[in-house]
This record gives structure tokens, C-alpha cells and sequence, in this order.
């Protein structure tokens, strides 16, 4: 059975190469989210595998969205994504229940390793 991932990305080039790169594996793209508002409501909605939410996002921030869909669903599998380098923010991130982070740029390869980490694959 395939793994269920909703994309939250305000960048239409980030959703295009996640959706892309997952495709061609054994991932399900469920849906996709342009704010963190979006993603905490999809979230909710379609209960997916894992949660790939970036950090910087119109409405409510990527961290606002990671509290909101944690406090819903405290076994949620989320990995962070941020074009920003600070080690606070990867930090606050990790602290509040996600289960890894990726720094922008990064290749499908980065996405894919971590997927694979926390789906024990």
C-alpha cells in the first residue's frame, strides 16, 4: 500500500518537484496546500502517512501549521522544509514534533532519505 503525503509549499516549483520526485516512488500525493492554514485543514481532512510543510508560508507560518496539526494528531509524521539556514528554527521545529527537516535547496534524494528514515523503509 502506498504512503499518503500532503505537500504544503507556497512555492508552486517546490509542490511540482516534491510531487514529481514522490511519484516515481511508491508515495501518494493526497494533496497540496499553498498556506498553513491549508495544510493544518487538509491535514485534518485527509489524515495522510506524512506531512511535508515548509516553514515560510502566507496565512499561518509553517511552525503555527506544525502546532495545529500536532495538537490534532500528536503521532503526526511531518518533515519541515525551510530555504532558511537557522539553527533555531530547526530546532523550535524538531522540539514541537516534527520528525525531520530539510534545508532548501535541497535534491529529491534529501526528501526521499528522510522519508525513508521515518517510514523504517
Amino acid at each position: 500500500m502506498r504512503k499518503r503525503i500532503l505537500i504544503a509549499d507556497d512555492t508552486t516549483f517546490m509542490r511540482e518537484m516534491l510531487k514529481s520526485a514522490l511519484d516515481k516512488e511508491k508515495y501518494e500525493i493526497v494533496g497540496e496546500a499553498t498556506t498553513g492554514q491549508q495544510a493544518v485543514d487538509q491535514y485534518k481532512e485527509k489524515k495522510p502517512d506524512l506531512l511535508i510543510l515548509d516553514i515560510n508560508m502566507p496565512v499561518m507560518n509553517g511552525i503555527d501549521a506544525l502546532t495545529g496539526v500536532m495538537e490534532f494528531d500528536p503521532n503526526a509524521n511531518v518533515i519541515m522544509c525551510s530555504d532558511q539556514k537557522q539553527e533555531p528554527m530547526i530546532v523550535l521545529a524538531l522540539k514541537k514534533g516534527a520528525k525531520d527537516f530539510v534545508v532548501k535547496p535541497f535534491m529529491a534524494s534529501d526528501v526521499m532519505r528522510a522519508l525513508k528514515k521515518i517510514f523504517n523503509e
